[in-house]
């Protein structure tokens, strides 16, 4: 069964349907009733459950079906719309992650239109405001409300430095007068990755078995890699300015612990990002080229470990990254103006 497939049997009319009058209707559904009202979504879930889907399933006769999962049995809330019908302007206290399965999708957020494509994926952060338009095309959506303390557990428990990793954490967990999203759109060849984790992520919610809160917080990780990796996603000029400090901070760090044998390629497989990028983020924040910042850490090692250690001079090139002994001794002259051997003995 296909993610869409699996969307639309959870929201099948065939099981128990909830009355327009139920409690949880305006949680799966809540029309506009105001332009000045801001409405705040609390987190819905009151057990230890810290992770729920909320499914939409749109089709060409304006009717919307929605469910919710986990759930203590299937339901189904029906609710027919008319064109132009949007959700009421609201924000959520926990992070939300919309995903378009099939069709298009609409929302206003901040005060901007954007319209989300199959495929596409929203982070929206807490107190974001934004309002849902009903279309009158058919869609699918799928939505993970995300306790934020689960949130914080996934990006601390996520040690690999993709470059969405490292602008969330500060950026949607720090920083939360900011009011931010991240709208996802694939790059790369996905193939089947991210359906494939959709799907048994809305799967283990919808049964809810014992240990599903860490099934759930694995597939989470997961996900949030792949949209690190084969993902692009649009930011404002400062919030770009922050992303490209928290990534010279984090190439920086990994070039210090991979001295001896960093290369610029590897820096492409680690962080996802083209060779010409790191080039003009280093020059940009240091005035020098990739190789010229390389070897400026190289040198202060060396430097340290002539002041500090009893390891010949060879030894110390062959610890700093430098095979050839003629070509150390050439660039360290041209740094301190002297051999590494008249340095140590100064």
């Amino acid at each position: 069964m296909s993610l869409t497939a699996l969307c639309r049997h959870l929201t099948a009319p065939g099981g128990k349907i909830l009355p327009k009058n139920h409690r949880l209707g305006p949680r799966l559904i809540c029309p506009e009733y105001s332009k000045s009202v801001q409405e705040v979504k609390t987190y819905p879930l009151l057990n230890q459950d810290r992770l729920f889907a909320l499914c939409w399933n749109i089709d060409a006769e304006k009717n919307l079906y929605a469910t919710m999962c986990p759930s203590p049995e299937p339901f189904c809330y029906h609710y027919q719309y008319s064109t132009g019908e949007k959700t009421q302007l609201h924000t959520h206290d926990y992070i939300e992650l919309g995903c378009v399965v099939s069709g298009e999708f609409r929302q206003k957020i901040l005060g901007k239109d954007i319209v989300f494509r199959q495929g596409d994926l929203c982070l929206i952060d807490k107190n974001c405001l934004h309002q849902d338009y009903l279309l009158d095309t058919p869609a699918t959506i799928l939505f993970f409300g995300i306790a934020n303390d689960m949130f914080t557990e996934i990006m601390d428990g996520n040690i690999t430095a993709q470059k969405i990793i490292m602008f969330l954490k500060p950026a949607l967990l720090k920083q939360k007068d900011l009011q931010q999203y991240l709208h996802f759109r694939p790059v790369h060849d996905t193939g089947m990755e991210m359906e494939d984790c959709l799907y048994a992520l809305l799967t283990e919610l919808r049964d809810n078995h014992i240990g599903s809160h860490y099934i759930c917080k694995g597939l989470l990780m997961r996900i949030f890699h792949i949209l690190g990796a084969k993902y692009e996603f649009s930011l404002s000029k400062e919030q770009r300015k922050t992303m490209n400090w928290l990534v010279f901070e984090e190439v920086s760090e990994y070039i210090r612990r991979h001295l001896t044998s960093v290369t610029i390629q590897e820096l492409t497989d680690t962080f996802h990002f083209q060779e010409d990028y790191f080039n003009r983020l280093i020059k940009s924040k240091t005035g020098m080229t990739y190789s010229a910042y390389v070897q400026k850490f190289r040198l202060e090692k060396a430097e340290q470990l002539l002041n500090t250690s009893s390891k010949s001079i060879e030894e110390i090139a062959e610890a700093v990254g430098y095979h050839n002994k003629g070509y150390f001794y050439k660039i360290f002259q041209e740094r301190y103006h002297m051999t590494p051997a008249q340095y140590r003995k100064k």
